[in-house]
């Protein structure tokens, strides 16, 4: 995510987990789909093995372990040469998503128990 002068609110960390992702497609179709992320963020990520063409401003369902949550989506970005898509997503309503403690002043991450 960023603000006006184009520096992110919250430092990206390299973390890939596994996903089921939820949305319309741009010719309005519904599908579902095992993905990862390939970072995170406290409020976003940006999402990997996405196989259908999403459009920015509409509405992605995220599932992480037991976690479901609703994001916004960003931006899209094909592949070179495949049919796969990276997609940027921040958390709508600014709620809990991950369940991970992420640490601004590192590259860690620890599990939160919950």
């Amino acid at each position: 995510m960023e603000n006006h002068s184009g520096e992110r609110r919250h430092k990206r960390i390299k973390m890939v987990l596994p996903l089921k992702v939820w949305s319309k497609d741009v010719t309005n179709q519904f599908f579902n789909e095992l993905a990862h992320t390939l970072d995170i963020s406290p409020l976003g990520a940006r999402l990997g093995a996405i196989r259908h063409l999403l459009e920015p401003g509409e509405t992605l369902t995220i599932q992480y372990r037991q976690r479901r949550f609703q994001c916004r989506i960003v931006w899209v970005r094909q592949l070179e040469g495949t049919s796969e898509y990276q997609v940027g997503v921040e958390a709508i309503g600014g709620g809990e998503t991950w369940g991970i403690e992420l640490s601004e002043n590192s590259e860690k991450a620890e599990l939160v128990v919950s």
